[in-house]
């Protein structure tokens, strides 16, 4: 049986740690766009919500691949 890898998943972890910092930062910044429509700024502060929730997932989904990999070893292609 493989043994887990912990430094790749210290690594997984920390991108989730960041996936849940960009998950409360993305909304707030969002509702702050959203509460000020007729603000000069509101279109880039509500673009860089959108980038900021875009990020929060592919973080996560970077993470959760990482820790799986440090679990199981690295998918190799068969074929």
């Amino acid at each position: 049986m493989k043994r887990t890898d912990k430094d790749l998943l210290v690594t997984g972890l920390k991108k989730l740690a960041l996936t849940v910092i960009l998950m409360f930062t993305a909304p707030i910044v969002l509702w702050q766009a959203f509460k000020n429509q007729e603000h000069f700024l509101f279109w880039p502060v509500c673009i860089l919500g959108v980038i900021l929730a875009f990020f929060a997932v592919r973080t996560g989904f970077r993470g959760i691949m990482t820790i799986m990999d440090s679990m199981f070893g690295k998918k190799t292609k068969t074929s």
